[in-house]
């Protein structure tokens, strides 16, 4: 026969899957206080114990060494399940359930069984008539099993069940990082535990020969593959389950995990001071028993109020899903963030901007027009420059209050309508012709110049629009020094051009075209000093500080209302003189 062609076989094959198991456990003796790697020591030296006692117990003739060395056998297969089960917990992230009442019970299991074990002939627990039946030139045996050997058998199935679903769920949870590891020390325990059951069960052709310490040599070599190629204690899931602990968990923002019933399920720290309960009271109860009023699960949740430390605040609501691995719909996480400040911020800036404009409209009002009656009244040129003076800068100051309210508009939330681009356009440089009678304002393609009819309709807000193109112009007619190139008298001069850009292929078309898609691009250039770059730059930047102050919020209207409607702003130097300020809007707009 084959079988014969190795003698002993059953025994070589057992003791090399003890050898085995001993082997691993040197090879990861380095890795210990690793997650995980303390527990898997133990797991192979239950393994080594199992394979070893049962490869030597089969080359020994004398039946209370071989009855002894079937004991150790099963003080093996005991232990291995509980270690297992230990290893997967921790190495999954899950070391706070080995300190909790169910492991314990678990462990008590495993001292029970090895109690019994050694007091067996006392009361036949694990098995009686113990009788040898040799086979293959091994010396096997062959006895009754006991009540408790088919507790142990099935415990230790269920425990080594649930330690390789942990593994499989690690597997499917951190996707590829995982895989190679968890995989092989998964699939390692399958042969030597489906060789177990089916000895226990008298199955195969060979009933009294127990062939899992022979199945732990294709285990040794799983398990080798995962220890050495895969590094498996390089990386382990637990960093990335403390990860997601940690996120929740040490966020200043209360979070609260909810079922798919709206019932709760988790709460972080956070979460629990602001409702004033703790997770044990809060699980299972709807978040709305904790709540003075309902809210919305759906998106935007709206805004609540919270007594916090004596102190009303506000908290905005939002929610998402939650969704396991495969993408299925599992519950709803409900985050509260505080935005008791940014809304105190926002009313007083309201107030106060309100406040400045209706005072610099009426203060501007009344020095600008006391300006008017000094300069016709007086005839000393000297005092007539002074009061010509007054009234501009109260013309100026009026004009500021106006600004403000260009920015409030801007900043709120406006609604996107259908806007014709170069009505608004051609209006502004309309305007700015009339302030301006001496300044030469082209716009080729305002109405009745070049106008072909086309739809120039884009869907954005329109008050951003205008303060864009018209404080574009602005900046270039009230900047000019006198000093230009393109007037022969050096005088104000600005031209302002709007062409659509195809978005196929990028071609420019001018503002007859159809607006049916690309964008829309605002030129407008001007033969003044330049905008400093310090001014561009602290626009650019997002901030002011005391070594880049902006003369002036013409650069910046410009640049919030651009990112109102989503356009893009860009600065340069025009040749010879002046700047070129161009503002992409895309077709259809950014709406709010």
């Amino acid at each position: 026969m084959a079988f014969d062609a190795v003698p002993a076989w059953p025994a070589v094959g057992s003791i090399a899957g003890g050898t085995g198991a001993l082997w691993l456990a040197w090879t990861i003796r380095e890795h210990r206080g690793r997650p995980g790697v303390d527990w898997f020591l133990g797991v192979f030296l239950a393994q080594a114990t199992w394979c070893l006692s049962y490869g030597v117990g089969l080359l020994v003739t004398d039946p209370l060494l071989r009855a002894a060395l079937e004991a150790a056998m099963w003080l093996g297969i005991v232990w291995t399940g509980v270690g297992f089960l230990g290893f997967a917990l921790e190495y999954t992230g899950r070391g706070d359930v080995i300190r909790g009442r169910l492991f314990a019970a678990v462990v008590a299991f495993g001292g029970f069984s090895t109690l019994a074990l050694l007091t067996n002939s006392l009361h036949g627990g694990f098995w009686t008539a113990f009788r040898s039946t040799p086979v293959f030139g091994v010396e096997t045996v062959t006895y009754a099993l006991g009540p408790w050997a088919y507790v142990v058998v099935a415990v230790e199935s269920v425990l080594v069940a649930s330690a390789v679903f942990l593994l499989v769920d690690t597997l499917l949870s951190y996707g590829p990082l995982y895989r190679r590891e968890t995989a092989a020390v998964a699939l390692s325990s399958l042969p030597p535990g489906f060789a177990l059951v089916a000895w226990t069960l008298g199955v195969g052709p060979v009933p009294q020969l127990q062939f899992a310490p022979i199945m732990f040599v294709p285990h040794a070599l799983l398990d080798a593959y995962a220890f050495g190629r895969a590094e498996m204690f390089d990386r382990n899931p637990t960093t990335s389950r403390a990860a997601e602990r940690t996120a929740v968990d040490d966020l200043a923002d209360p979070i609260v995990a909810l079922a798919p019933d709206g019932h709760i399920v988790r709460l972080n720290p956070a979460a629990e001071s602001l409702l004033g309960v703790t997770a044990e009271t809060a699980r299972d109860r709807p978040l709305d028993a904790f709540l003075d009023t309902s809210i919305s699960l759906d998106g935007d949740g709206g805004e609540v109020e919270f007594v916090v430390d004596g102190r009303r605040r506000t908290y905005a609501v939002s929610t998402a899903p939650l969704a396991d691995p495969n993408g299925t719909r599992v519950g709803r996480t409900v985050v509260f963030s505080d935005v008791t400040e940014r809304e105190r911020r926002r009313q007083q800036l309201t107030v106060l901007n309100r406040v400045l404009r209706h005072n610099l409209r009426n203060d501007a009002g009344v020095v600008h027009g006391y300006g008017e009656l000094l300069a016709e009244r007086l005839d000393d040129p000297e005092l007539v420059r002074m009061a010509d003076a007054i009234e501009r800068r109260a013309g100026a100051l009026a004009a500021l209050g106006e600004k403000a309210r260009t920015i409030e508009d801007v900043l709120d939330d406006g609604e996107a309508t259908e806007v014709s681009v170069d009505d608004v356009v051609g209006s502004v440089v309309s305007d700015a012709r009339d302030r301006d009678p001496d300044a030469v304002i082209e716009f080729p393609g305002n109405a009745g110049e070049g106008d072909d009819g086309g739809d120039r309709t884009v869907r954005l807000r329109r008050d951003a629009l205008r303060a864009i193109a018209e404080n574009a112009v602005e900046n270039a007619v009230d900047h000019h020094d006198g000093d230009g190139v393109e007037r022969d008298d050096g005088g104000t001069w600005v031209r302002v051009s709007l062409r659509r850009e195809d978005s196929a292929d990028g071609s420019g078309v001018e503002s007859g075209g159809d607006a049916g898609g690309g964008r829309w691009v605002l030129t407008v250039e001007d033969d003044g000093p330049g905008v400093p770059s310090h001014e561009v730059s602290a626009v650019e930047s997002g901030r002011e500080t005391a070594l880049e102050h902006g003369s002036g919020l013409g650069l910046w209207v410009v640049g919030w209302a651009a990112d109102a409607i989503g356009a893009d702003v860009d600065y340069a130097d025009r040749d010879p003189r002046g700047t070129t300020v161009t503002v992409t809007i895309p077709v259809g707009g950014t709406e709010p």
